[in-house]
């Protein structure tokens, strides 16, 4: 059991709702049996629309801000992010993570989530930084839709605790 924190504020389900990886985070073809994966769609995704995460193409505008977010998942095979378990990827791991499973690679995609979207992570501060310096709620859409991919969503909450820990009053 990790002893990492690891405390994404949306869950899995609010992510694909929110609009994330295109409609096809689980519709990339990777040899896998989709039936395999009923638990984690009976368990997260029941009742929502198979588009918002089978779909067969990426589609930008089922995004939450309507880009093109990601590298594609030839990439990350590449890159040799990928886990035996989850061929799939990092949201493939929290799905099932949140579902109580969990597995040798746990802390290592925590160590991922919190420098990525954890209350120090890199894309966080990034974030906070540009809305603070423009005062631009809107700005930076790659950065936000990315960190929407990880479970994060910009707040005021947040962004007032980042401006105390980089003492920007």
């Amino acid at each position: 059991m990790s002893t990492l924190r690891f405390e994404p504020i949306l869950t899995p389900r609010q992510v694909i709702e929110a609009g994330a990886f295109g409609g096809n985070y689980f519709g990339v073809d990777v040899g896998a049996n989709l039936d395999a994966y009923k638990e984690v769609f009976d368990y997260h995704f029941k009742g929502l629309d198979t588009s918002l995460y089978l779909g067969e193409t990426y589609k930008p505008k089922l995004n939450a801000f309507k880009i093109r977010s990601g590298m594609p998942y030839e990439y990350w095979v590449e890159q040799g992010w990928m886990h035996q378990r989850d061929p799939y990827g990092w949201f493939e791991w929290w799905c099932k993570y949140s579902m109580g499973l969990r597995g040798e690679d746990d802390d290592r995609q925590i160590s991922r989530w919190q420098n990525f979207a954890g209350r120090t992570g890199r894309w966080r501060h990034n974030i906070y930084k540009k809305i603070y310096d423009s005062g631009d709620w809107t700005i930076g859409k790659r950065v936000q839709q990315s960190l929407l991919h990880w479970g994060y969503a910009v707040n005021e909450e947040d962004f007032a605790d980042w401006k105390m820990m980089n003492n920007k009053q």
